[in-house]
């Protein structure tokens, strides 16, 4: 179809508000008599509590309330099966960081002073920090509290599904690369860290102000864990500076604000410093990984196994989903007759892990990206033939269950082969420069809610006034992405309406309907129907009541640039500000909803859902690296990404995520680890130890936007947003084995870890 906003290079709607510093962010909100928050954190990795004695914090002038664990006991967590945690924690300590206590002062300074005040009888346990030794220890459970817990163990989820013969396919096959894979984790390092306010209005209303990516899931937890009516809860996300899926669930310093604010009466405001970032953080999960890969003589894949052991932290979090992920989002865009594998989430004494920039897939899709690599070199083939030999094609069902609409995994081959020179230059540079390709699928949100319910998974309200203007309604979270901007843009395609005069509203549960967040790249296409529906209801009203004016059909007018026209004969015309009066004096007050309905999607088999999606996203990389054989430093030159969004609504948006993806892929395989000492501390929570590229270490990124639309999504839209990242780090081990010849098959590729690779090659 023939559109006149969408498509176009337009701004993001809020642009000018951040760059000018008028935006307004959580920690901007100033109240009247606000009260500052501070929450007290274990020292230890592993310890039960014994005793808290606040009596001396609470004597400190200054100070006016404090709140431990054993005032919020109900356990929490974003998903209802796994709900292990608690608001400060009453029981135990799982990891250097866990919050224990919290006060509410006049100030920061004597909010931190208050702390030292609070005395905590612990009795020190063993840490378990290895996911291996975790497996094995029944006789030290972190969760000994549920009532499972010596059946359990120390597992959160295990996971193992087998489609087709695996075994026949590994041992008939003429060509078996099989081996060990690490990826270490990584967390999200937002510029702006967690905040949040809380105040009791007169009507003993409790608001709450997070930077969250989930305003409608912290609704719903707050008033679980605090037994408060929901209708007695709004919450409102302003201005988010960063997520990555790191604001993606409740955190302690909400419930912390929201408790505080009832006992003093007060409001109440806690910013995170950047140290509890990086202890709260939910970041990337490190993976233990071990694949098979079988293939014929002509480089056809006939059977795929793969063993996984998840490092999960001390709390749930999204571990369930991210078990089946880390097994389930493998199966495109290349075809597997056969495929089996096992994946384990174990708990450790460290920060919990969780959903990162392309949650729990990232790295399998590394360590299997290198293996088809091996596999290729084994047989003497090309790597982009490979994976253009074993493309699973579009509109066919995957392996495990999945049904994959539209693909353009072909196009982004050709695209990057092409913008790289790869058929001149593969193989062919000076020793020491190399050329890497990897290619990866990922899904246009999840099929199925967090929580069961048969709702909406996204709404949209449309309103028209009488001025002219046009109000959008809707909880979705901007965070950075787009939303809002994309909400803008459909308004304006379908309604004809100049873009000036659009006001888009977002994320306030009191004023808008229900969307469930920012997580699994599921905004353009669910809350981009959902807008779209609103405003075509909308639409046939307009045209019908202008065409009934004019004593012609609604087929033969049409909206555009601020007007109404006569299909015939374009002269004859009005502003939209007075076909909306017609509107209205024939159907009365203009509003219209819109909403995504969950559809059935998934394999016929536990955990079938999960991964399931109403739409597929593929992409291909090359990296061009340097390497430095006296050193072992690697430099990523260049990246050239491809990416398939369906149908690109807004271009420079979709660029902008393409390449913010590709550069934290590059980041996460050059410098990024989330360590850890024997005792459970981190060994550089700041953002000097933590290394992440400067602008000076950006390589040069040329973002390819390929378009294969899909029936589903609005205009054809996919996802842009988490799946350009998954090949970078694959992309760039290859590089480097093209390079200097060196396999790199863990994360990150460091200086030491290359000259090692290349003492070993000089025996």
């Amino acid at each position: 179809m023939s559109t006149h906003v969408i498509g176009t290079r337009l701004r993001k709607v809020e642009g000018a508000a951040k760059a000018t510093g008028r935006a307004i962010y959580a920690d901007d909100i100033q109240l009247p008599r606000m009260l500052h928050a501070k929450i007290l954190r274990s020292p230890h990795a592993h310890a039960r509590i014994l005793h808290i004695d606040s009596k001396d914090a609470e004597a400190l002038p200054g100070v006016f309330g404090v709140v431990v664990g054993t005032e919020m006991p109900t356990r929490y967590g974003i998903i209802p099966w796994t709900q292990d945690e608690q608001a400060l924690a009453a029981d135990k300590a799982r990891y250097v960081g866990d919050g224990i206590a919290a006060v509410a002062a006049v100030d920061e300074d004597t909010a931190n002073l208050a702390l030292q005040k609070i005395h905590v009888k612990y009795e020190v346990l063993e840490a378990l920090l290895d996911p291996e030794e975790a497996l094995t220890r029944n006789d030290l459970l972190i969760h000994d509290w549920h009532p499972k817990a010596a059946q359990k163990g120390n597992i959160t989820k295990q996971v193992d599904l087998s489609f087709g013969d695996i075994d026949g396919a590994l041992s008939g096959s003429e060509v078996v690369v099989e081996g060990d894979y690490f990826f270490e984790g990584t967390t999200h390092t937002p510029i702006e860290p967690h905040c949040a306010v809380a105040q009791i209005d007169e009507r003993g209303v409790l608001t709450v102000w997070s930077a969250t990516q989930v305003p409608h899931y912290l609704h719903r937890e707050l008033a679980r864990v605090l037994e408060i009516p929901s209708g007695k809860i709004r919450v409102i996300q302003p201005t988010v500076g960063g997520g990555f899926g790191g604001k993606s669930e409740p955190f302690d310093l909400e419930f912390v604000v929201a408790k505080l604010a009832q006992k003093t009466g007060r409001p109440v405001k806690l910013l995170y410093t950047r140290e509890e970032v990086f202890y709260a953080h939910r970041g990337r999960h490190p993976m233990k990984m071990h694949f098979a890969t079988a293939a014929n003589a002509q480089g056809e894949i006939t059977g795929v196994r793969s063993k996984i052991l998840i490092d999960g932290g001390a709390y749930a979090s999204f571990g369930l989903v991210t078990a089946y992920y880390a097994g389930q989002l493998l199966t495109g865009p290349y075809r597997f007759p056969t495929y089996a594998f096992d994946a384990t989430r174990v708990y450790t004494n460290k920060p919990c892990c969780g959903p990162k920039r392309g949650h729990g897939s990232v790295q399998p899709r590394f360590g299997f990206e290198v293996q088809l690599d091996e596999v290729a070199e084994k047989l003497g083939i090309d790597p982009i033939e490979i994976r253009r030999r074993n493309f699973i094609g579009d509109f066919v069902e995957t392996v495990n269950g999945q049904q994959i609409g539209s693909n353009g995994f072909l196009q982004c081959l050709d695209a990057v082969e092409k913008a790289s020179g790869w058929k001149s230059r593969f193989g062919q540079l000076p020793r020491g420069r190399g050329l890497g390709v990897a290619g990866s699928m990922y899904i246009s949100g999840t099929a199925y809610p967090i929580y069961p319910n048969d709702m909406p998974q996204s709404a949209v309200l449309v309103r028209l006034d009488r001025s002219g203007m046009v109000a959008v309604h809707c909880g979705a979270s901007d965070i950075g992405q787009g939303i809002a901007s994309m909400l803008q843009y459909v308004a304006a395609e379908e309604l004809g309406v100049a873009l000036d005069h659009i006001r888009v509203f977002t994320s306030d549960t009191d004023l808008t309907p229900v969307d469930l967040g920012a997580y699994s790249s599921r905004g353009t296409f669910m809350v981009g129907n959902a807008a779209v529906e609103a405003c075509r209801k909308l639409r046939t009203q307009i045209l019908e009541a202008v065409a009934e004016s004019w004593s012609v059909g609604p087929k033969e007018v049409g909206l555009a640039d601020g007007r109404a026209f006569y299909l015939r004969d374009t002269e004859r015309s009005l502003p939209l500000a007075e076909a909306f009066h017609l509107t209205e004096a024939k159907f009365g007050s203009l509003a219209a909803t819109g909403a995504y309905r969950t559809e059935k999607l998934g394999g016929d088999y536990r955990g079938g859902t999960i991964g399931a999606s109403p739409a597929y996203s593929f992409t291909a990389h090359v990296a061009e690296v340097s390497v430095d054989e006296e050193t072992g430093f690697v430099s990523v030159e260049r990246l050239w990404v491809a990416h398939d969004c369906g149908k690109a609504l807004a271009p420079v948006l979709v660029e902008g995520q393409i390449e913010g993806s590709a550069y934290m892929g590059a980041a996460e395989a050059q410098m990024e680890s989330h360590l850890f000492h024997a005792s459970g501390l981190h060994r550089g929570p700041n953002l000097l130890d933590y290394k992440t590229p400067t602008s000076m270490d950006v390589p040069d990124i040329q973002a390819l936007i390929v378009e294969a639309p899909d029936p589903k999504g609005p205009y054809g839209a996919k996802e842009a947003g988490e799946g350009p990242l998954h090949p970078a780090i694959p992309a760039i081990s290859n590089a480097i084995f093209d390079a200097v010849g060196v396999r790199l098959r863990k994360t990150p590729f460091s200086p030491a870890d290359v000259l090692a690779g290349l003492i070993a090659q000089r025996g």
